[in-house]
């Protein structure tokens, strides 16, 4: 079945252009004006509304075992609420346990993901640990299952952390193999301490969790990472970067030469720590690590996305309910699970916070949500953009549409939402994946299932 979008204007990361397009066999085949159908094509007007390529999060968590507990989206639900929001592929993470072997954690991430996502999808393969069996399992992730981006955590002590001389040859294997790193930074050793403090204190509210990770822990383990990049020449991708100091370090080392390349997250832009502050414990819903910072950061990380010093914005997708998950750090805010939902909201609360109120441009909207990750991580074309050869991923967007979100309405498989009562302007009137229609009208029409895990090849030498 073939699909022509007709009367839309196309938004890409470098254009605007009205012209009509044609889909067949999953990938975009033509872009003209005035494209006669022929008599078996879905026909799709998009007269009055923007057309753009599907969006991709390079930063979320399907399957998430977490502090003792998981995540309530499988792939089945997450994918869904992805695509209802705009999302058409997404990455996750694939986390072995410190001292689990890399492919034991692939066919566990494997097993909940083959055969249930409703989009299209892949993962960053985590190092919690190196070794030598570590290093042959890596390098077999990356040319025979086509994984081609590593994570790693300088927080977490102890747990998925990773220690200096691990980070180094984490690093020296990156860039033998033209893999890119992301890296959660955070100066652990600084975290524990301070969440000792404030414990021994009496100080154990979601309030706190603020102080035990504030701007200056961010920015040390920013710069920690910046030094082991320079000294190894490897390419790294700071992950939920969320204050001016932790960007600056990143500013620094790009004028040092550095490759690196930095992602925020929807609700930096959007929130503060004061949320966290909310009394009743209402706070823990916003429990997230790094931790919200001060409402100054807001218009700073919104000037970095729109002048390219932050890449991509995504959402770190982490659903844990809060009236059965997020008590279990009732009395010790350390034992809240971390993370907050927001797959489903990502793109309309960028559209309607970035570009209506002129913060961004479409193109950079579209650069940040879709093009960036593409490009950093081996998608695009295929993923990422609107042009012949690539996948039929369409968002076919309605900026008139006005609505609010509500944990009575969302999609998301959790009890809260994090942006309850927030407004917004614009919504996905029609998605596509590979040609096919999967959302109308904020409503899932697609095939379960259809999802592909995507190979991707090295791009970072």
């Amino acid at each position: 079945m073939s699909i022509i979008i007709k009367n839309g204007e196309i938004v890409t990361a470098s254009q605007r252009y009205f012209a009509d397009i044609y889909c067949e066999n999953e990938q975009i085949t033509r872009i003209e004006k005035n494209i006669e159908a022929p008599n078996d094509a879905i026909v799709i007007d998009a007269t009055g509304k923007y057309v753009f390529p599907g969006f991709v999060d390079p930063h979320v968590h399907i399957y998430l075992p977490f502090m003792g507990t998981f995540g309530k989206d499988t792939y089945e639900t997450g994918s869904k609420a992805a695509l209802i929001g705009g999302t058409t592929c997404f990455i996750d993470f694939c986390i072995p346990n410190r001292g689990e072997e890399p492919l034991s954690a692939l066919k566990t991430w494997n097993e909940q993901s083959e055969g249930k996502a409703a989009c299209d999808y892949t993962y960053h393969m985590a190092v919690t640990g190196f070794d030598d069996q570590v290093e042959e399992q890596l390098k077999k992730i990356v040319s025979q299952y086509g994984i081609s981006s590593f994570k790693i955590f300088l927080a977490y002590k102890g747990a998925l952390g990773v220690t200096d001389d691990e980070l180094y040859h984490t690093l020296r294997l990156a860039k033998e193999l033209g893999v890119i790193t992301t890296a959660h930074c955070e100066n652990p050793d600084l975290i524990v301490e301070l969440q000792k403090k404030y414990i021994s204190e009496g100080k154990t509210g979601p309030e706190w969790h603020y102080h035990t990770r504030p701007e200056i822990v961010e920015a040390e383990g920013t710069g920690h990472l910046m030094t082991f990049a320079e000294i190894l020449d490897a390419h790294v991708y700071v992950v939920h970067l969320s204050c001016q100091e932790a960007l600056n370090e990143v500013m620094r080392a790009k004028k040092r030469g550095v490759n690196v390349w930095a992602e925020t997250l929807i609700q930096f832009l959007l929130l503060d720590k004061s949320y966290a502050e909310r009394p009743d414990f209402e706070g823990a819903k916003y429990v997230m690590s790094p931790s919200l910072k001060k409402k100054r950061h807001q218009n700073v990380m919104w000037n970095g996305l729109k002048n390219g010093f932050l890449s991509t914005v995504a959402t770190d997708h982490a659903p844990f309910d809060f009236e059965t998950q997020k008590p279990m750090g009732k009395d010790d805010f350390t034992q809240i699970p971390n993370g907050i939902p927001a797959i489903e909201d990502r793109i309309n609360l960028l559209f309607t916070y970035g570009v209506k109120e002129e913060w961004i441009d479409l193109q950079t909207f579209v650069n940040s949500a879709s093009t960036q990750a593409a490009k950093l991580f081996g998608l695009f074309p295929r993923k990422g953009t609107i042009q012949v050869g690539s996948d039929a991923d369409l968002v076919v967007y309605d900026p008139e549409y006005e609505g609010t979100l509500s944990v009575k309405t969302q999609h998301m498989n959790v009890d809260y939402s994090g942006f309850e009562g927030w407004t917004i302007k614009g919504r996905p009137h029609v998605v596509t994946v590979r040609g096919e229609v999967v959302v109308r009208e904020g409503t899932f029409v697609g095939t379960e299932g259809r999802g592909q895990f995507l190979k991707r090849l090295p791009n970072h030498f």
